[in-house]
């Protein structure tokens, strides 16, 4: 197994959460490419900002390693014409993947019919861009019980909608890892909750983000069924893997 195809390698702070200039954090996003083309990662996931630059040195390494970017971020309380407007503009900086931060707080509040035409309209235009599309739910913010709603919605929406052939571009996503917890409790991916999103979600795919630091834990976590790992920790995953040299990556 090339536990690399399963990383999605992850700096998303701005430079302003980052406390540095804008000039640094650049360079950090340019130091997390330069790792992900060493080590043959799946995808680089970066603020839309920097698509015309990573987009380049990729080209230029003549690398595999895809491009994704993060809409509706951190909070996901935007409107779902922002939504579509920013997905559109991450499209056209040439983002491979869309990963949408679901309005988890209207689902909350009950408000299913705004999130079924959030799901289908931010899944629409991905697919008709040949884009792959992940909603993130934020299981921190949810019960167990609304992490199993959530997840069997967004199924039903995708699988009507969009049919069961597409359901392979189509990511259910644990977290954002920014949300903030009471009591410094996990808030991102556990084995508890990601084996409640794989059992209710799939065919759906699913993603493991927030929390996934390690390769034993990053094991356990493809072995509940996980497609993909969000994690800012992928160089220390890869080389906790045994018996691995770079092109075996």
């Amino acid at each position: 197994m090339r536990i690399s195809q399963f990383l999605d390698a992850t700096y998303l702070k701005t430079a302003t959460q980052a406390k540095i200039s804008e000039q640094e954090n650049l360079q950090n996003v340019i130091a997390l490419v330069e790792e992900a083309i060493t080590y043959h990662y799946k995808l680089v996931m970066i603020r839309a900002k920097y698509i015309p630059t990573v987009k380049k040195r990729l080209l230029d390494a003549k690398s595999y390693v895809l491009i994704g970017t993060v809409i509706g971020f951190h909070e996901g309380t935007y409107s779902l014409s922002d939504k579509l407007e920013e997905a559109q503009k991450a499209i056209d900086l040439g983002a491979d993947e869309l990963d949408f931060v679901i309005n988890y707080q209207a689902f909350k509040e009950g408000k299913i019919k705004l999130i079924t035409e959030e799901v289908t309209q931010g899944t629409k235009l991905c697919l008709k861009n040949n884009k792959v599309v992940k909603w993130i739910i934020e299981v921190a913010a949810l019960t167990n019980k609304e992490i199993i709603v959530i997840s069997q919605l967004i199924k039903k929406i995708v699988l009507e909608n969009f049919g069961e052939e597409n359901a392979k571009k189509v990511f259910v996503k644990s977290s954002t890892g920014f949300f903030k917890t009471a009591d410094n409790l996990p808030n991102g991916a556990t084995l508890e909750n990601i084996k409640l999103i794989s059992e209710n979600a799939k065919p759906l795919q699913v993603k493991a983000a927030g929390g996934v630091r390690d390769y034993e834990t990053a094991l356990k976590m493809i072995a509940l069924g996980v497609d993909r790992i969000g994690t800012s920790s992928s160089k220390e995953i890869i080389n906790k893997q045994p018996n691995t040299n770079h092109k075996d990556y």
